[in-house]
This record gives C-alpha cells, sequence and structure tokens, in this order.
C-alpha cells in the first residue's frame, strides 16, 4: 500500500491482511474496504498457489483444504459478497486469476489445477448472475517470471517453453497487466463470462510450420 501511495500521489491506498481461506477474515475484508472508501469498483481474485509435493499419495486432507480453499472457496466468497453489493449501488467489475493448469491433467499440480477449472466456470455462473450491473471475467496466465518462478528449474523449464510454446519463452510480470486493465476498465464493457489465456501457448505442443521452424531451429542450440 505505501508503495502504491509513493508512486501514485493523491490516491489512497490502504493494506489489509486477509486469508481467503477464511470466510469470517473474506468478511472482514468486505467491511474494510466499503467503510475505507464507501464503495468497491473493482474485485481482483488473485490470491492462489500450490506448493511441491512428491506423490498424489503423499497429499494429505489438510493440504487439499487448503488448496481448494486458497483458490476457490476464497474467490467463490468474496465474489458474492462483493458481486451483491455492487450490484446494490453503481456496479462493477470482478477479475479471477486463473490458470492454464485449469485446462489439461497435472499430476504435479492436481489440485490446484482443479480448484483453478472450478474458478472458470464461476466466472461464468458470476457474470450471469450478477449481470447487466456486474462484469465478471477470468485471466488464465501460463508460466511467467515472479517471485513464486525463482524456485523453479528455470534451465529445465526453458529448454521445454522453446520446444512446445509458441512464443518460445515464460511471460514477464508486465504482460498480463493489458489484460487486467481490458477486463476492469470501460474497454471491456461488453465482455463478461470470458475466460482470457494469457501464456504464450508455453505449452501448445503442436507442429510450426516447416518453413517457419527452419529459421528457428538456430534458436533451439
Amino acid at each position: 500500500a505505501r508503495q502504491i501511495a509513493e508512486e501514485s500521489p493523491g490516491r489512497v491506498a490502504r493494506g489489509f491482511a486477509c486469508n481467503v481461506n477464511k470466510w469470517d477474515e473474506c468478511r472482514a475484508l468486505y467491511d474494510f474496504a466499503y467503510e475505507s472508501f464507501g464503495k468497491v469498483d473493482i474485485l481482483v481474485n488473485n490470491a492462489g498457489g500450490s506448493p511441491l509435493y512428491r506423490s498424489l499419495k503423499e497429499i494429505t486432507e489438510e493440504y487439499f483444504d487448503k488448496i481448494i480453499g486458497l483458490n476457490l472457496k476464497g474467490p467463490f466468497r468474496l465474489s458474492a459478497l462483493f458481486g451483491s453489493k455492487m450490484c446494490e449501488q453503481s456496479g462493477g467489475s470482478i477479475v479471477n486469476v486463473s490458470s492454464d493448469s485449469s485446462m489439461g491433467p497435472s499430476a504435479n499440480a492436481a489440485v490446484y489445477a482443479a480448484a483453478k477449472a472450478g474458478l472458470n466456470h464461476f466466472t461464468r455462473t458470476f457474470g450471469m448472475a450478477y449481470g447487466p450491473k456486474v462484469r465478471v471475467n477470468c485471466i488464465m496466465p501460463g508460466p511467467f517470471l515472479t517471485d513464486i518462478s525463482k524456485a523453479w528449474d528455470l534451465q529445465s523449464n526453458a529448454r521445454g517453453w522453446r520446444q512446445k510454446g509458441a512464443l518460445m519463452r515464460a511471460g514477464r510480470a508486465d504482460e498480463v497487466v493489458g489484460a487486467a486493465l481490458y477486463f476492469a476498465s470501460d474497454a471491456g464493457s461488453f465482455t463478461t463470462g470470458a475466460v482470457l489465456e494469457v501464456s504464450g501457448m508455453a505449452n501448445g505442443g503442436g507442429p510450426r510450420d516447416p518453413d517457419h521452424k527452419k529459421n528457428l531451429d538456430y534458436q533451439r542450440d
């Protein structure tokens, strides 16, 4: 909040710690937001994560519930609270953040992928439930270089992106901003229930045009 205030003179930014796994804390965040600002125009459900595990058999009930809570249950509750209030006031926009892992099987992120697939579904459900005053959309990112990616085997992953990905790399954090601004602003005024993949087709896996492939071979060495 301090950084935002410093970078945006004249703007008011306030921080609030919230564990979205707990609905009472979701309610506390909701109350804090409306007590602080009187109205909320945009909700971004960006909390998420999936700690690594060694095998599906070793996933515990506690782990399962935590991942579902963080990636699905929390966003559901926040969308219900803020969305219903937006409907009572002048409307607004809800932006969910999913993952391209929701589109296919993923043994190393099974619970996370299922939760994000559920979030994709909730996007359309809430879009219909709260229209026309509230638009609900979803960004579905692929691999992005963030603090989380520091734990990845970047050399191995980069090799995979070059071999399978259409853009042959991971994304930069600033490259997802445009999608968020589109959904949150009037630029997306006739868009709701949409799930937009922003992944560079990093896991595309399809064949390239043979003539074009010749020009790319040197980049794979």
